[in-house]
């Protein structure tokens, strides 16, 4: 990804981005360095809070990227994969029912979420819910859109 433009956040701006990661994932994202970057052929930004991506803006939202929901793990719109899924959900899939063991009963539909694994709670992808938190768990159908996941051209983004 060819970077458009880079800017450092206003305290204001850096305030806005902490207060919405904090009020869907109940984390403060501390740092003393917030950078916007803006990308030519993508349509996520991201920010890098002392030179690491850890925010990423999806539809507009900020939300914290795979590398930052490890770096600062999420209290709230959790949802835990069993072993089984890992792979999958690691490589980009959407997750199915099946594979979730937990999730947060909070999550409302259309919500962004971080997925983590049973066995560490390291964070594999980021997606948006099809279905309230509630619903999450059961024996069929695809109910999270995988938006970011370990490995994907913007986890490997260096900027």
């Amino acid at each position: 990804m060819q970077v458009k433009s880079r800017h450092h956040l206003r305290s204001d701006e850096v305030g806005r981005v902490r207060d919405a990661v904090e009020d869907v994932l109940g984390v403060r994202v501390e740092g003393d360095s917030f950078e916007r970057v803006e990308f030519d052929s993508a349509d996520t930004d991201l920010v890098l809070v002392d030179g690491e991506p850890l925010v990423a803006y999806f539809d507009d939202e900020p939300f914290l990227t795979v590398r930052g929901a490890n770096a600062f793990p999420p209290e709230r719109n959790v949802v835990t994969v069993d072993a089984g899924a890992v792979s999958f959900v690691s490589d980009g899939a959407d997750v199915m029912r099946p594979g979730i063991v937990d999730a947060d009963e909070s999550i409302a539909a259309g919500e962004m979420v971080v997925i983590v694994e049973e066995t560490h709670g390291k964070a594999l992808a980021v997606g948006r819910s099809r279905v309230d938190g509630a619903e999450l768990v059961g024996d069929s159908g695809k109910v999270i859109d995988s938006v970011h996941h370990v490995g994907d051209e913007l986890y490997q983004q260096t900027v």
